[in-house]
């Protein structure tokens, strides 16, 4: 029922010109985007004819997941309201996660066909999205042709894998022409390189100059880095471990929240990936309710400065402490409740610039008690999340909302209204988020109570002529049977 309020709430804002979805027409950049992120093995499993060896039980081996898994089930992330779907590599691999890799020239056969991989880019386009695949180098296969070739290219891992020397020029010239063969065949919409903290930074650039130049799509990273020269965006350093600790109970420390966000415009903001163990194992060593400590979560990540990506199995808070636990087959026969509360946080911000693009301001920070701003020209909104064991109320002043305004929330459907001081007060329960819209204060509608008085009245009218007719009709039937009888004595 309040995934429809949500809903309701939204519809009506944009009937209102309170909110300013982009157009069909008009082109997203990477800061309008939200990215899912999966793993093709994962997700679902389609077609048995490319069941290669699979095991759903085994956690280490493929478990079936293919390109028309992803596509026939692509309505899940739809619905959810993401804009880009990020599928990992694609590439023939020694390893289901696809960064053993034997052979970039070749898809990997569990998940299907040349044919297979246009059909699913064809249905996410379909859909309004757009795709990522990942380029993994730092941990190929000693299968690989490259290395058997070119083996001074490579330098070997403990685990037996190779890495690609990207600071060799003869490696960089070689993965320049296969990833500009890539884009040119298939039209997808992203790249994002693996391990980009290993990479040199003189391939980033150059791979970014030489790619860019065919078609201007998105290249992103997936490490915590400051900066790369080249990459459209790179994951905001500290994060993850910043929101891991946060949002893993409640009256956890926040301290560092503020200026982790003043520093997120432009960057990549996630709690955990495909890298790491999932956020849900630190909710559930700290003893906290991953439903309730997830709500919140995301409630920061889809309103806070920052593009957000989140992680398969994230919606149904999916466990698992390393990999490849944390790498589990997607079950979507769940709970909706939380995968509800996505799609009302990625439809708000899809639907509002000033949540994906708009000024920053922190309002308060204290002991759980989160209270900040975002707003442009057309739009303010604020948002505040107590993480804490407690009721808690903060005063905002005009000069912060303005005067004659009232706060309309969303979620828990608060109007906060401003006091004969000037101020709006913000009352929240414990472990409860809410996103207030900023709008006029309405008081009583004079128009819409002076029509329900109309209505009423020719309601009663309506009722009087029915009752006088049926009294008129009583009475002439009465009339008619009395004269029968006496022209029948």
């Amino acid at each position: 029922m309040k995934a429809k309020w949500i809903s309701g709430i939204l519809s009506m804002m944009l009937l209102l010109g309170l909110a300013a979805p982009a157009s069909a027409d008009e082109t997203r950049e990477l800061q309008d985007e939200s990215i899912y992120d999966v793993l093709v093995d994962r997700y679902f499993n389609k077609l048995i004819s490319n069941d290669f060896d699979v095991s759903a039980t085994d956690p280490s081996a493929f478990n079936g997941g293919d390109f028309a898994g992803l596509a026939s089930e692509i309505l899940h992330i739809k619905e959810m309201g993401f804009t880009v779907l990020s599928i990992g590599s694609v590439f023939a691999s020694a390893t289901y996660d696809g960064k053993e890799v034997i052979d970039y020239s070749q898809f990997e056969r569990h998940f299907g066909t040349e044919e297979d991989f246009m059909d699913l880019l064809e249905t996410v386009h379909e859909n309004d999205m757009k795709l990522m695949i990942d380029i993994p180098t730092q941990r190929v296969s000693s299968e690989h042709f490259w290395l058997n070739e070119n083996p001074e290219w490579f330098t070997e891992n403990e685990d037996g894998t190779f890495a690609l020397d990207t600071a060799n020029t003869e490696a960089q010239d070689a993965l320049i022409e296969f990833g500009s063969g890539f884009i040119q065949q298939y039209e997808i919409d992203g790249l994002r390189l693996q391990e980009t903290e290993n990479l040199d930074p003189g391939f980033i650039k150059r791979f970014s100059e030489e790619i860019k130049e065919i078609r201007n799509i998105y290249l992103i990273g997936d490490a915590e880095m400051e900066s790369a020269d080249g990459l459209d965006a790179v994951v905001l350093p500290g994060i993850e471990e910043t929101l891991r600790n946060t949002y893993k109970n409640f009256d956890q420390d926040t301290a560092a929240l503020p200026e982790l966000m003043e520093n997120a415009e432009g960057k990549l903001i996630q709690a955990d990936s495909l890298r790491s163990s999932r956020v849900t194992s630190d909710i559930v060593e700290a003893q906290g309710f991953p439903p309730t400590r997830m709500r919140l979560l995301f409630t920061q990540l889809m309103t806070m400065p920052g593009i957000p990506v989140v992680q398969y199995g994230s919606e149904i808070a999916m466990n698992g402490e390393a990999l490849p636990e944390s790498h589990q087959l997607l079950n979507m026969g769940v709970e909706q409740e939380l995968i509800d509360h996505i799609n009302n946080l990625n439809s708000l911000r899809n639907s509002s610039e000033a949540l994906r693009t708009g000024e920053f301001e922190v309002l308060h920070e204290e002991d759980g008690w989160l209270i900040y701003k975002r707003s442009n020209d057309e739009e303010t909104w604020i948002i505040a999340i107590n993480n804490s064991s407690s009721t808690r109320n903060f005063s905002l002043s005009a000069e912060e909302i303005g005067s004659d305004k009232q706060l309309q929330g969303l979620f828990e459907n608060d109007i906060v209204r401003q006091e004969a001081n000037g101020d709006y007060k913000i009352t929240l329960d414990r472990e409860i988020a809410e996103t207030f819209h900023v709008i006029d204060e309405r008081g009583f509608n004079k128009a819409y109570i002076a029509a329900l008085i109309v209505l009423y009245v020719v309601f009663m009218i309506f009722l009087w002529v029915v009752w006088k007719k049926g009294r008129q009709r009583k009475a002439d039937e009465a009339a008619k049977t009395a004269n029968e009888k006496q022209g029948n004595n």
